[in-house]
């Protein structure tokens, strides 16, 4: 069974005493959550790692990185290391996120980069891949996709499929308060799924977990996780809300009972 996974990305919101306090909240909302195959992850800015880290000891709320530098160590002004992450036990990072390819021009190729990096080190990457409007609108998307996946899966090599997630993110739906109707959302992820499977085979392709990561909300959630290949959200907006957020948690868990 794979792992249904609420994500939190918070980008650049909260300060240490909101995060602290959010965190303790979550902590103490979803304190009785014990379904199995649920993977519940917030993603606070590098500073505010520990804090998050601090206010969940003793939850099973993980934590995880926005990003990760490509580099191992070295002379990287404000860069940060896989094994920085590692030896504050972050269980997680995101790499390739759509506004780092935005606004740092990220490549596929670096993206690659960074998932050897936390591959190396333990760290699950949280891979974000997903096309434009524009690309949308001509009809690009499955080649958009599938240059992702061949730039960024680039001389990786998985042994089971649960060490590492995607992230599906129509770029037109992040921030815009649009959303990719189910439909849609489905058929990119079964695209991401095949070209898994291609790739890596039929397990690593059905035990991967692969997230809806545009504008999910708790009005759109439940009808998203329900479709056969869509394992949850790596959410932005509503992550910064506990009651969306919470929310959201519940709808996973009760997809699982549900036997997604």
């Amino acid at each position: 069974m794979r792992d249904i996974i609420i994500a939190g990305n918070w980008k650049m919101n909260k300060d240490a005493l909101q995060t602290a306090e959010f965190c303790r909240e979550l902590k103490s909302r979803l304190s009785d959550v014990k379904a199995e195959h649920l993977r519940v992850i917030v993603a606070p800015a590098f500073v505010l790692l520990p804090v998050a880290k601090g206010a969940l000891e003793g939850s099973r709320i993980e934590v995880s990185a926005q990003d990760v530098s490509s580099q191992a160590q070295g002379a990287f002004t404000g860069e940060v290391s896989a094994q920085m992450l590692a030896s504050l036990q972050v269980a997680y990072a995101i790499v390739g996120h759509s506004e780092r390819r935005q606004y740092h021009a990220e490549s596929n190729e670096l993206v690659r980069d960074k998932v050897q990096m936390l591959l190396q080190h333990q760290i699950t990457p949280i891979m974000c891949i997903g096309e434009t409007l524009a690309e949308r609108e001509a009809g690009e998307t499955e080649a958009v996709l599938e240059s992702q996946l061949a730039g960024c899966f680039d001389g990786i090599e998985l042994q089971t499929g649960k060490e590492l997630v995607i992230a599906y993110e129509p770029v037109w739906a992040i921030g815009t308060g649009k959303t990719a109707t189910s439909d849609q959302a489905q058929q990119a992820h079964a695209f991401i799924r095949n070209w898994l499977r291609g790739r890596f085979g039929a397990e690593i392709a059905a035990n991967m977990s692969i997230l809806y990561g545009g504008s999910m909300k708790p009005e759109n959630c439940e009808e998203l996780i329900s479709q056969a290949d869509i394992d949850g959200g790596l959410i932005g907006g509503a992550s910064l809300k506990a009651d969306d957020f919470v929310a959201m948690v519940h709808t996973g868990i009760s997809a699982l009972s549900k036997g997604k």
